[in-house]
């Protein structure tokens, strides 16, 4: 007749947050992506083990891949510039909502444009308005 092996414990189970929620930051050390609780206060990276800082809560953070080197850099969101920390270029961070205004170059009428646009047509003359060019390099368009 076999004899019964004794059981092996049970690992204990990971800790999981409720609702596992969980956050993102990019280690300060070798850049990677590191997962943390909700409530953590610092986060140690498995592979290099740098201890990264966890932004405040409520802080809403962004993304963006550096222009110089093509490391994904997180940022506090409403942040105008990010520089990276590998490669210390200086990236533009425009969020696809930030708007400006200009008042049309015809009719004076407000205009709200995306950051980086050259020019905004107006829907009242359908006059376009050049973005940071002179009145007098305007067109008007008929349609």
């Amino acid at each position: 007749m076999p004899v019964p092996l004794a059981p092996y414990p049970t690992p204990p189970a990971p800790f999981t947050p409720p609702n596992g929620v969980q956050s993102q930051l990019v280690c300060s050390g070798c850049r990677n992506l590191l997962l943390y609780p909700l409530g953590a206060t610092s986060v140690c990276c498995a592979v290099c083990n740098a201890v990264t800082t966890v932004p405040p809560p409520g802080t809403e953070m962004a993304q963006l891949i550096c222009g110089g080197c093509h490391t994904l850099l997180m940022y506090i969101r409403g942040a105008t510039s990010v520089q990276c920390s590998c490669c210390h270029t200086v990236n533009l961070a425009m969020e696809a909502n930030q708007v400006a205004h200009v008042n049309c170059g015809n009719c004076r009428m407000l205009l709200m444009y995306q950051y980086g646009a050259r020019s905004v047509k107006c829907a009242v003359c359908n006059f376009v308005t050049s973005i940071g060019a002179s009145p007098s390099a305007d067109q008007k368009f008929n349609n």
